[in-house]
């Protein structure tokens, strides 16, 4: 009895050690999730790395595209019973407890619409929404169902920017007094997006703006979790069209400034970059700290002669990364990050409602005290 014992222990340990995914499936139950839209190209990445995960069960996938659904099958490998051509019909069929949209952006609002109806809940790609009022639509449904909406963003998962948020409100740089963002890369066409995902990009309704909306929410999100949520007083915005061969309807230039208080944002947006580039520059009144790529910040504080490069800690799980971040808030009872937060990203959306008008009339926009 007691060799039988041993065996089976050692059998048990082998299976942990051998078998991680499933020691993971066994003490965690995967999340159930659809897929909506198949338009945006960030889909893929999101496929490629994550569809054999032990955290999520992709369970359908819904695209009125009959080709793009032809496509994912044939690549992925998933069954025709998880496709859908119609979000609702995928919904009531396949009961994902949550979706992650790779939609137009005009499209979220219709999607959370529905997903609260059905009580599920939805990440989306940055940004939220299209318009203030497409925000404050989508805050509504999901506070009426209560759902969580949550807007997922590279930079959330960035090690450098959460070191710099540390030093922040640790007091380390002093007050804020500038923040200078730098989001964008040479432009959709130019780095070779799918057709799909361009054609939205490009079309003004569905996307918003050009890189005004595709790169200026990078920083409206992150200066307003610097800012512990507060909102501008004023958004001033300037948008050009370098390209108009190439991006004949958007805007392929933007710059966007915040005012505060006591503090600014200049948030640089571009689809003319000649590298892509998302850094951030945080500049207090006793110091300052810059980003380098994802896991590195420069930093000088008040008494150092030399400024001095230092790795940033990693971030502790599970918000490291998207999925394990979305599978903990829903399964799990983790607190929701700021940065992905639905009361933020209704800020954000709103800044960039105002620089749209901002760059369109000519004129700083002060925003209300209260929305």
């Amino acid at each position: 009895m007691f060799r039988q014992l041993i065996f089976a222990l050692i059998a048990t340990l082998a299976l942990n050690v051998f078998s991680p995914q499933i020691s993971f499936a066994q003490t965690h139950p995967p999340l159930r999730v659809g897929i909506v839209g198949l338009v945006h190209g960030h889909v893929h990445g999101f496929l490629e790395q994550y569809r054999r995960s032990p955290e999520i069960e992709i369970v359908g996938i819904a695209d009125s595209d009959h080709q793009l659904l032809s496509q994912a099958a044939a690549k992925y490998g998933f069954e025709q019973s998880q496709l859908f051509t119609d979000l609702e019909d995928m919904l009531v069929k396949a009961h994902p407890q949550a979706v992650l949209v790779y939609t137009s952006t005009y499209d979220h609002r219709r999607v959370v619409e529905m997903c609260a109806r059905h009580g599920v809940h939805v990440m989306m790609e940055k940004p939220l929404a299209v318009s203030l009022a497409d925000a404050i639509a989508i805050q509504k449904a999901a506070q009426s169902a209560r759902i969580h909406v949550l807007v997922n963003y590279e930079t959330s998962w960035y090690p450098s920017n959460h070191a710099v948020y540390d030093l922040v409100h640790d007091r380390s740089l002093g007050d804020i007094r500038k923040v200078v963002v730098h989001d964008g890369h040479k432009g959709p066409k130019e780095i070779g997006v799918q057709p799909e995902f361009f054609a939205w990009l490009t079309d003004p309704k569905l996307n918003g703006a050009g890189a005004l909306f595709d790169f200026g929410c990078y920083g409206a999100d992150l200066m307003t979790w610097l800012m512990n949520g507060a909102r501008p007083t004023t958004v001033t915005a300037v948008t050009q069209r370098i390209k108009p061969q190439i991006y004949p309807n958007v805007n392929d230039e933007a710059t966007i400034i915040l005012t505060y208080p006591k503090a600014q944002a200049i948030i640089q947006a571009s689809w003319n970059w000649p590298f892509d580039r998302k850094d951030m520059e945080v500049y207090g009144k006793t110091g300052y700290a810059i980003t380098v790529k994802r896991d590195d910040v420069r930093l000088r504080r008040e008494g150092e002669e030399h400024e001095q490069q230092v790795a940033a800690k990693p971030i502790a799980a599970p918000y490291d990364n998207s999925l394990s971040y979305l599978r903990a808030v829903l399964l799990d009872g983790a607190k929701e990050d700021v940065l992905s937060s639905l009361e933020t990203n209704v800020i954000v959306t709103e800044i960039l409602d105002a620089a749209r008008r901002s760059a369109a009339e000519g004129k700083t926009i002060p925003l209300a005290a209260k929305r």
